[in-house]
């Protein structure tokens, strides 16, 4: 039994734009922040904020509604340390928006978390435990709002989560290796899938492989909803995403989490031979 535990896989799930859409609340969030804060100057559109995110830097959308911001008055000819932005005002506003009224109290939320379309059901995660996979959650996201999905709608208890308050932002991989070691059961050789849908997290693969090499370890890219969705419409669009997951690290691309099903992680390692995922190079990826 021990010598299956060492070698099955371990599975760590980003959340936003993986496990929930947040296209019309995050993201919905983050624009009417930037609009408020530019008293209506600018406000960004969904590809705006998906250039942004490529730069790697910009996770958190508290900081992303900030530096776009900071981008317009710039553009307005007014350098931003001539600015008196109050980070906690735009971080209040953003939470009113996102969480409703009264941000600390989950019973009564009524902002726009509380439509966000799940990407995953508990079924799913049922399945992986069936099939004896480790599986937890790292996450830019608050703790408050990654329970909301993950225990109030999904009703997953007590889940492995790495969370805004636990660990410092994407890229860097502290918060991927504190989740890790919560799942590896005291074997350091497990393999490692990261699922993520930004160029920070792929690079947050990257980064822990580096920390420790003798792990493998796979950055598993999926393209947020609303770049799915425009695929059929904007194919260049589409691709561009796709080449910069796979630049920044991803190995396999999949159309959405629910992919990666215990037959689909078997048959990646099959393929990779002794379990070892860091076999894969970047440009191996799959779609579909």
């Amino acid at each position: 039994m021990s010598s299956q535990i060492s070698s099955q896989p371990i599975l760590v799930f980003d959340i936003d734009g993986v496990v929930r859409d947040v296209g019309g609340s995050y993201r919905r969030a983050l624009a009417d922040t930037v609009e408020q804060f530019t008293q209506g100057g600018f406000r960004p559109t969904a590809q705006q904020i998906d250039e942004l995110k490529e730069e790697g830097l910009w996770n958190n959308d508290w900081e992303g509604s900030r530096e776009l911001v900071y981008r317009y008055f710039e553009q307005q000819g007014v350098a931003r340390e001539s600015l008196a932005l109050d980070y906690k005002q735009l971080v209040s506003f953003f939470q009113s928006r996102y969480r409703g009224s009264d941000p600390q109290n989950p019973d009564s939320w009524t902002g726009y978390i509380t439509t966000e379309p799940l990407l995953l059901d508990t079924a799913y995660f049922e399945a992986l435990s069936a099939a004896g996979l480790s599986w937890g959650f790292f996450s830019g996201a608050t703790r408050g709002s990654a329970l909301y999905v993950l225990a109030r709608r999904l009703g997953l208890v007590d889940p492995v989560l790495v969370a805004m308050e636990d660990a410092p932002g994407k890229p860097d991989p502290t918060g991927l290796l504190a989740t890790v070691r919560l799942l590896d059961a005291g074997y350091p050789q497990r393999p490692v899938f990261y699922i993520g849908d930004t160029v920070a997290d792929m690079q947050t693969v990257v980064k822990a492989r580096s920390v420790e090499p003798n792990r493998p370890w796979l950055g598993v890219g999926v393209p947020p909803p609303h770049v799915l969705r425009g695929a059929a419409t904007d194919p260049a669009g589409f691709q561009h995403y796709i080449q910069s997951l796979q630049a920044s690290g991803a190995n396999v691309i999949l159309q959405c989490a629910a992919e990666l099903t215990p037959a689909r992680v078997a048959e990646l390692c099959a393929t990779l031979g002794s379990n070892h995922p860091d076999s894969l190079t970047p440009t191996q990826g799959i779609l579909g």
